[in-house]
């Protein structure tokens, strides 16, 4: 499975063109010739102040050069958000792949890190790596998320879980979870994101292969090309042990460079997911 191309950015470009209408910009949309509902090509290129050649070029992957203005002017004629901007930039300007040589080298925790979730007994936490790889969890971390697999399972690299691909291939993570369909589309969008921050990680490439081949729900939204940060929130579970709960959570970025993330979920004090959360810890002892 390759990394993005310049396909990737034709089809992220087109596929954000075809989300606006032309009325929704104010041009007329009374042509009969008109065949699709989304911008054409010269029209974006109208509305971004740049040449239908030129643009026709970005699209096409033809043009490596795109300045910042141009890319914003693009960017805010499709009415990009802040990511869907960012990940335009990413696609436009891709990192020089590294020299190919030997594998690299299982990422690892910091014992200080280790040392922090494990302090944490109330507290479900995980340690994931940018591809989505748990690194590490504590006790109640594991309980939540993956009691069915070993919890020593990601102490050995070519066994760590992998949390993208439990959710769209595991048939637990699929009950766990349940508004599991919204956590598809959320997930795939975080992974829109970091593949355009890293084309050069193969890894991340043979993920979304696997995925892509394995799963027809991922296959169908990865075309549609969504991209978002996703870095607080709140998830509902139906956990197999304690019934519902619902969990407000936040992933932090360490600060060693390493692009490793924490993530953490908590409840509202005094609520029955409170309760129940409490009480699946209590299984823990």
């Amino acid at each position: 499975m390759r990394m993005h191309t310049s396909t990737d950015l034709g089809e992220f470009l087109r596929s954000r063109r075809a989300q606006l209408r032309p009325q929704d910009v104010g041009l007329n949309a009374t042509d009969s010739r008109r065949r699709v509902p989304g911008l054409r090509r010269e029209e974006l290129a109208l509305l971004a102040g740049v040449s239908v050649t030129y643009y026709t070029r970005l699209e096409q992957g033809q043009s490596v050069n795109a300045s910042d203005g141009v890319l914003d002017a693009v960017a805010r004629a499709l009415r990009l958000d802040r990511d869907e901007h960012a990940h335009l930039r990413d696609l436009a300007r891709p990192r020089k792949a590294a020299n190919r040589g030997a594998a690299p080298k299982p990422d690892r925790v910091r014992p200080a890190t280790r040392q922090l979730i494990a302090a944490m007994d109330r507290v479900p936490a995980v340690v994931l790596d940018r591809r989505n790889n748990v690194l590490a969890w504590n006790p109640l971390g594991h309980a939540l998320l993956a009691g069915h697999l070993d919890r020593d399972s990601p102490d050995r690299p070519a066994e760590r879980p992998n949390l993208t691909r439990l959710l769209f291939l595991d048939p637990h993570t699929r009950e766990l979870y349940t508004h599991w369909e919204s956590e598809t589309r959320v997930a795939l969008a975080a992974l829109r994101l970091t593949v355009g921050r890293h084309p050069e990680d193969r890894q991340l490439a043979e993920l979304v292969g696997h995925l892509a081949i394995h799963s027809p729900e991922f296959a169908a939204l990865w075309a549609r090309h969504p991209v978002r940060e996703c870095t607080v929130g709140s998830k509902s579970f139906h956990h197999p042990l304690v019934g519902e709960l619902d969990l407000a959570f936040e992933s932090l970025t360490t600060s060693d460079g390493s692009g490793h993330r924490v993530l953490l979920y908590s409840a509202e004090p005094g609520s029955p997911s409170a309760a129940a959360l409490g009480l699946l810890a209590g299984t823990l002892h």
